[in-house]
């Protein structure tokens, strides 16, 4: 009888129905930058073997930023609880530059007006839509940080009616409290998200 990781793993398909979004895997949230999540870099290469399935199977691959203006709202010189980070052109606001991007990745800027606030890919954006057009059912979340821009973009995906399916070893959180990560993956899952490990979509 087959285990039941198998099990579930077969029931776990990457077709041209998903979409992978990666979420904010900046230079300002790696080591070194503005607003480093701890080991942030490690995402890198766990998320480079996704794009190589969802390439694989020519499935969407979409990458979310922060992409703020210098007067944004969320900067504590302006009101809000975190330092200056991914500044539009900025070095800090760029991908990592180890993250393997295809060409024809959809690039989702967000937090755009330094007026609002916005923690998922989905907040004032088209991705949505975007996705809509794709024909896309079904969404794989993974990047920086768990605890609020992957959380709060799986939430919203689930909310816009797409399936979502949270990467956990492809995520890493802030943790300003030390269960952050831990709670946000609870909410996640209650909300019906599923979450797995690369092992149970890899063939």
């Amino acid at each position: 009888m087959p285990s039941s990781k198998k099990t579930r793993a077969e029931a776990i398909k990457v077709s041209d129905k998903t979409a992978l979004i990666i979420v904010d895997v900046q230079n300002d949230f790696c080591p070194g930058g503005a607003l480093a999540v701890s080991d942030g870099d490690r995402v890198v290469p766990v998320l480079n073997k996704y794009i190589r399935i969802f390439q694989v199977h020519h499935a969407p691959i979409v990458a979310t930023r922060d992409w703020h203006p210098r007067d944004h709202n969320s900067f504590k010189p302006f009101g809000g609880i975190w330092p200056p980070h991914c500044i539009q052109d900025s070095r800090g606001a760029e991908f990592h530059p180890n993250l393997n991007l295809p060409n024809t990745s959809k690039i989702i800027s967000k937090g755009t007006d330094a007026k609002i606030e916005a923690y998922s890919g989905f907040q004032h954006t088209s991705l949505a839509e975007w996705l809509r057009g794709q024909k896309v059912e079904t969404v794989f979340v993974g990047g920086l940080a768990t605890d609020y821009c992957v959380k709060s973009t799986v939430m919203d995906a689930m909310k816009a009616g797409f399936k979502a399916i949270y990467l956990a070893d492809a995520s890493k959180g802030v943790n300003v409290k030390p269960k952050d990560s831990e709670q946000a993956e609870h909410e996640m899952e209650r909300s019906g998200a599923k979450r797995i490990v690369l092992e149970e979509i890899k063939s």
